[in-house]
């Protein structure tokens, strides 16, 4: 089995759990093992250390500098386009579909 999403500087990643949950953001900075800063100013989440076991990795990776400001971030964030990018995945179109199954429920 070959292994084609890393933890690495650029990788964009789906929050599951916390306050952020269900927002994506970037890597910034490894910490150690287990902790990563991450970054996403577009999506209104702020610069802070996450648990990986809080994260899950996307296939996507933009181009950032460790530790690079958000400002910077951002800017690289939406010249990619990965909002846009990530809507259009299965996986964003399955938790689409589970909000809005739970939506229906609850009403």
């Amino acid at each position: 089995m070959v292994f084609k999403r890393l933890v690495q500087i650029g990788r964009v990643v789906f929050i599951s759990k916390g306050k952020d949950a269900g927002k994506i953001a970037t890597i910034v900075d490894v910490v150690d093992g287990n902790k990563v800063l991450i970054d996403g100013p577009s999506s209104g989440v702020v610069r802070g250390v996450r648990n990986l076991k809080d994260l899950q990795l996307t296939k996507f990776v933009i181009k950032v500098r460790v530790g690079q400001r958000t400002k910077k971030v951002q800017t690289a964030f939406d010249e990619a386009k990965i909002n846009e990018q990530f809507e259009k995945t299965d996986w964003a179109k399955k938790i689409a579909q589970k909000r809005l199954i739970c939506c229906r429920i609850l009403q």
